[in-house]
């Protein structure tokens, strides 16, 4: 059963579903749907930022068993409340039981990432908030929007397939990470270097030639 959280968090299904909602958005509020594509993305470069500075310079807090926010998490949540709210209201009901539903499958997929030893409690809770935030921060937006005259069994009907198609896929976003952090903090030193010899010309000619 926790496999089966773990794959409803992955990018390769979470980020087909947040794009199919935003073309169902865009139908009726252009706007709208991007702002729901950049209060996402905000929420995956907090995530990004935690992950580059741990596998890049190694920063982490032990005490708290912290190192990175759980993407798995942050997406599951943010995603799934705003597709069940966003399913809930275009079929007329209650879209709160919608929020509900998404902030459950969000924190079970935070518990398999703990379960499989991939996060730890912290970093899976903090996935958590973040999604939750991202995804209460657009419904508050959302929630005045009017879908009239709109069928909702077509969204739903992608949805479903787009999450049948891409499930148990893996994105490689993790990998893509761990393999140019290195880089991204050699280049940051050498530009900390470059920019510190620029606003300090004199004081690396007194050192040079003292040395």
């Amino acid at each position: 059963m926790w496999r089966m959280f773990t794959n409803l968090g992955d990018a390769a299904v979470t980020l087909p579903v947040a794009l199919t909602c935003s073309i169902w958005i865009a139908l009726f509020d252009v706007r709208l749907a991007c702002r729901w594509l950049v209060a996402l993305a905000a929420g995956m470069c907090i995530v990004g930022a935690t992950k580059i500075l741990h596998a890049g310079w190694g920063l982490s807090f032990p005490a708290s068993h912290f190192r990175v926010i759980s993407g798995h998490a942050m997406l599951s949540t943010s995603v799934w409340i705003v597709a069940f709210a966003l399913q809930f209201k275009w079929w007329r009901l209650p879209p709160e039981a919608g929020t509900a539903i998404g902030l459950i499958v969000g924190l079970l997929t935070g518990m398999s990432r703990v379960l499989n030893q991939s996060h730890s409690l912290s970093e899976a809770f903090a996935g958590w908030v973040v999604g939750a935030v991202v995804a209460l921060i657009f419904l508050r937006n959302a929630r005045h929007v009017e879908f009239e005259r709109f069928r909702p069994v077509w969204p739903t009907l992608s949805i479903l397939l787009i999450s049948a198609l891409a499930y148990g896929h893996t994105a490689p976003l993790q990998r893509l990470i761990e393999t140019h952090s290195p880089a991204i903090h050699r280049h940051t030193v050498s530009f900390t270097t470059f920019f510190h010899h620029l606003r300090h010309p004199f004081h690396s000619q007194e050192t040079t030639v003292e040395n």
